[in-house]
């Protein structure tokens, strides 16, 4: 491991708690204004106090009366004007106090409004603040040297200290211990191993680890994520503009019942009492700090949405058109099966592909060597490799010819086989071969997120009505997945500019929303409502189009835009509906007669402050989905990873199934029976008895009792068949009998489907639960 360098990197302090002074100056200057005033109306001297007051007013109409003019300037006429008349009323009628009131509740809505903003961009202001301004870098001499980010380069070897954050993408040299919370939304550390690539943004949690540059700062993973934070705080959601809008219909309104109150009565001060209750306030506060909030809280979860009108616009969505690789797949294909030739071993066709394929970037050779890997398979070094693109890749490997890639001409029954199981399951093939034609092949899958159709349940609740699947796959693939995670339609062969028609087609119905990955869903992104890009795994260009970017490889977070959106949305058209009627009601009041100017300001004051704290409530609430505790977000994680080996035994089931198939009297038949059935009580058995013991009891709390039922029903199922290929051992003298075969291929070929179903249905249901969303970052040291 690296030693971390000697030298202090300078670090920029970033102020996290910003001076309001000039919000909370003006109304701590015009409240003990009003104080002074009413200590001097209390001791008697009515004159000094009214003057005080006067003041009061008056220090707030010219600030007033400039922003209105700024706003007529700019050709813009908003509700502010009904302030400024208010004030200039009170102090033409001499309603001193009530005018000191209207100035205060002028400044305390303005403090509150700059409170209420902070707090609900304080995730977005940390996500500024922690971008990482500097970087290690190793000189050619074998020192370090601190530079700044934009002179770092592709290719460049870095140096990443505790604490630090990683400057930009790229590949770590050693095993490192990470804090991607800020990214990914994760709370919990992660550990990486050498090789990996990790995101700009991420804590090194551990000791110091060298990586190599394989993005520049303009182009890593962090400078996009702050980019569209900047612009998510820059922008005004339509809901704020609509206040002005809505102020061409309620000015008039306004005016025209303080005059008629004035006609009717005689009255100039009811008037003034109809222009203090009017100020709209819940409009022009109340709409914006629920939308921004919406924003910081998507932000948190791993969603940056461009503007308060994308966020908006979510809200009412309606359709969604959702490309399948890369978003509702995971878009990196996995092996799921390794078929062996005849006197082949199925662990040494995967090493030999693994082998040769280790000095290829294409994404299936990094498939073979990853599954290699998590199968701890002995790899060697190749020697005199070369790839043709298209056809494969061939090389030596401990001085046997390897050929990895695809095959041309007739195939062996074994391997036809083969062939036709993976056309039937959408699944890619690799064949492995040397001099003498075909050892076995692997047989690659695109799997389909564990979160997808959880996912597209929670958006059906998040009231989405039509959802369909965009795939330049084959209609059969295509529609496999969309059966399987519970789309109405999929559309398959889809090229980039039909993607665009069927995007524009449907918009023209209602509000649609597009989620992709890669470049060619770039111009369906754009031509969407909104378009949401998968940030974590897709291509730059997608990101760039988008309204909004999933910044972590999980597509449930699009579930929560969705909820958090529509959630914002609701309390902001509830905070200004609410608040608006009481201001009507109350200026009708104050036109009868019945509300004085002073009783109105404080009725006036006491609405905003109303209205604002219930916006504030969109900083929580509405999500739909349960919070695992952390003890049980750690066995999920522990069983997750178990998976991996019993999907291992469960090949080996198929392989056993298929040698008892055809043929049940061949000398090894039956010890690879008994060599599977070992595996399926050593490793199976106990993982599901360990299931039922500690993580059913866990997720009862979360899920209710009736959610793991199913599943504990599954294992008995499973443990059933397995007691009965023992059974049909225990009676095997030596060799299988015929009578045997039937029940015994019952035996296999349903504990494999059972199994699959098994591993996928808790894949779907469990695994893919999340605990509670991570506190804030704070005091992240950064360079």
């Amino acid at each position: 491991m690296d030693a971390a360098p000697q030298e202090c990197v300078p670090q920029r302090p970033v102020d996290r708690r910003p001076v309001r002074w000039r919000e909370w100056t003006p109304l701590t200057l015009l409240g003990g204004a009003l104080l002074v005033g009413a200590a001097l109306w209390l001791t008697g001297r009515r004159g000094p106090a009214d003057a005080v007051w006067a003041a009061a007013t008056l220090g707030a109409l010219v600030p007033a009366v400039g922003a209105v003019l700024r706003q007529w300037w700019r050709r813009r006429f908003g509700v502010d004007v009904i302030a400024v008349l208010a004030l200039a009323g009170a102090l033409l009628v001499g309603e001193y106090l009530a005018g000191a009131v209207i100035a205060v509740m002028v400044a305390t809505g303005r403090a509150l409004e700059a409170y209420a903003r902070g707090r609900a961009t304080r995730d977005l202001r940390a996500l500024l603040a922690r971008a990482p301004r500097q970087a290690r870098r190793r000189t050619p001499d074998g020192g370090i040297e601190v530079v700044p980010l934009d002179r770092v380069s592709v290719g460049d070897d870095l140096l990443v200290g505790p604490g630090d954050v990683v400057p930009v993408d790229g590949v770590l040299a050693a095993p490192a211990t990470l804090d991607e919370s800020v990214v990914t939304g994760e709370s919990q550390l992660v550990g990486r191993a050498a090789g990996e690539q990790v995101s700009s943004g991420v804590v090194n949690a551990g000791a110091a680890v060298g990586l190599k540059a394989t993005r520049d700062a303009a182009g890593s993973t962090y400078a996009g994520i702050v980019r569209l934070a900047r612009e998510a705080t820059a922008h005004r959601a339509p809901t704020v503009r609509l206040a002005d809008r809505y102020a061409a219909a309620f000015v008039p309104f306004t005016l025209l019942l303080a005059g008629v109150a004035w006609w009717w009565s005689g009255e100039v001060v009811r008037a003034v009492a109809v222009l203090v209750v009017a100020t709209p306030c819940p409009l022009l506060l109340a709409t914006p700090i629920a939308i921004v909030s919406g924003l910081s809280r998507a932000a948190r979860r791993g969603v940056l949405v461009r503007d308060g009108g994308a966020l908006e616009l979510l809200g009412r969505a309606r359709t969604l058109l959702v490309d399948k690789t890369g978003t509702l797949t995971a878009g990196r294909p996995r092996a799921a099966e390794t078929v062996a030739g005849p006197g082949c071993d199925r662990d040494e066709v995967l090493r030999l592909a693994a082998s040769v394929e280790q000095l290829s970037p294409h994404v299936l050779a990094v498939a073979l060597v990853r599954q290699a890997r998590e199968r701890r398979l002995r790899l060697t070094t190749p020697t005199e490799v070369t790839e043709e693109p298209g056809r494969g890749v061939s090389g030596r490997v401990d001085g046997r010819p390897v050929r990895v890639g695809q095959l041309t001409g007739d195939l062996p029954d074994w391997a036809e086989q083969a062939r036709q199981r993976a056309e039937l399951a959408g699944w890619s093939t690799v064949w492995v071969s040397d001099d003498h034609g075909p050892l076995g092949a692997v047989l690659l899958e695109d799997p389909v997120r564990p979160d997808a159709r959880r996912t597209v349940r929670r958006l059906r609740d998040a009231g989405l009505s039509r959802l369909l699947l965009l795939s330049g796959d084959r209609p059969r693939t295509a529609e496999q997945v969309a059966r399987l995670v519970g789309v109405d339609e999929a559309l398959a062969r889809c090229s980039p500019e039909q993607k665009v028609d069927r995007v524009r087609q449907e918009a023209r119905r209602a509000v649609t929303v597009m989620v992709g990955d890669g470049v060619n869903d770039a111009p369906a992104l754009a031509a969407a409502h909104v378009g949401v890009a998968m940030g974590a795994t897709g291509a730059t260009a997608s990101a760039d189009v988008a309204d909004a970017v999933i910044t972590v490889d999980r597509l449930d977070r699009l579930a929560d835009a969705v909820e958090i959106a529509r959630h914002a949305r609701r309390i902001a058209v509830q905070s200004a509906a609410v608040g608006m009627g009481l201001a009507v009601a109350a200026m009708l009041v104050a036109a009868a007669g019945r509300l004085p100017p002073v009783a109105g300001a404080f009725l006036q004051e006491g609405i905003d402050v109303l209205v604002i704290l219930n916006a504030l409530r969109a900083l929580r609430g509405g999500l739909r989905r349960p919070d695992v505790p952390p003890a049980a977000r750690a066995l999920l994680d522990r069983y997750a990873g178990q998976h991996a080996g019993v999907r291992d035994v469960l090949a080996r089931v198929r392989d056993t199934a298929d040698l008892v198939a055809t043929r049940p009297t061949a000398e090894g038949c039956l010890p690879a029976l008994r060599d599977t059935h070992r595996r399926l009580t050593d490793e199976v058995l106990p993982h599901d008895s360990a299931e039922e013991r500690q993580l059913y009891p866990a997720l009862t709390g979360p899920l209710g009792g009736e959610a793991t039922s199913t599943m504990s029903r599954e294992h008995v199922e499973i443990h059933r068949l397995v007691d009965a290929i023992g059974g049909h051992l225990v009676r095997a003298d030596g060799r299988l009998r015929p009578d045997q075969v039937p029940d015994l291929l019952a035996s296999l070929y349903g504990l494999d489907a059972v199994l699959r179903l098994h591993l996928a249905q808790e894949e779907e249901t469990y695994l893919a639960l999340e605990g509670p969303p991570p506190p804030p970052p704070r005091g992240t040291r950064h360079t």
